[in-house]
């Protein structure tokens, strides 16, 4: 009789860490997807952070050459006094 329980438990241990272990895989894989999605953002981001200095600088230079100057190499930006 003794032998049955101790299969019995020995049975339930491994599934329980059968379990333990799909947990930790789906745990791992959710991570990935955000760690994923982070990346995506921060891609998606970076390209229109891009695009608008591109524009801001394109702005700069049409101002400029309405004005018949040179235009600069980088945009100025305007300071608020307080």
């Amino acid at each position: 009789m003794s032998i049955s329980v101790k299969s019995r438990a020995e049975e339930q241990f491994a599934a329980a860490q059968k379990k333990n272990r799909q947990a930790l895989n789906e745990k791992e894989k959710e991570r990935q997807e955000r760690t994923a999605q982070i990346a995506r953002l921060k891609a998606l981001r970076l390209v229109k952070e891009a695009a608008g200095r591109q524009a801001a600088r394109k702005q700069a230079a049409q101002k400029a050459a309405a004005k018949g100057k040179k235009p600069s190499k980088r945009p100025q930006v305007s300071q608020s006094q307080s």
